[in-house]
């Protein structure tokens, strides 16, 4: 087995004007998509930082959250400077996303985590609403939940994780 490469060569925020979308992006964020994130960034915020690869100056991921960024007039935004070749930024642009829609869902605990949820918004009980109902959920026949079921211990203080 061979170590990762880590490609993050950094940290930063950028102005949502300075930020160059992709050529060969080849998403496109429907209305309810835009909807539900608007949802959870005003509700919540920003959780997630935008991909930028330096060397080319080109957003591989985070088009949505930018275009929405300037919508509403946001100064920064977060990103991740990541350092990639022509190829390796295709590879990124065309699996991000396709790769985290191969996840299928435990609709039981998907179920309890929203249960779970304590606001009064009406946005957010819609949003999250929406979300249990809706049909794009793929089955869960054959999917492996990916639960990692070994405990860690902190070398520095000892304290024990578990998943």
């Amino acid at each position: 087995m061979t170590d990762w490469a880590n490609r993050i060569l950094g940290h930063g925020e950028e102005s949502p004007d300075n930020l160059l979308a992709h050529p060969a992006n080849w998403r496109i964020h429907s209305k309810a998509q835009q909807e539900a994130l608007g949802t959870v960034l005003e509700s919540v915020g920003l959780v997630q930082s935008v991909i930028v690869n330096q060397r080319r100056g080109f957003v591989v991921d985070g088009h949505l959250r930018i275009a929405m960024a300037m919508r509403t007039g946001q100064k920064t935004i977060p990103v991740t400077y990541v350092d990639l070749t022509d190829e390796e930024e295709r590879i990124v642009l065309a699996s991000l996303d396709s790769i985290t829609a191969m996840a299928v869902p435990d609709r039981e605990k998907l179920a309890e985590l929203i249960a779970s949820v304590e606001t009064e918004e009406a946005d957010v009980l819609a949003m999250l609403a929406a979300v249990t109902e809706s049909d794009k959920m793929p089955p869960v026949e054959d999917a492996m939940p990916a639960r990692d079921t070994r405990t860690a211990t902190c070398p520095e203080c000892g304290a024990v994780f578990e998943p």
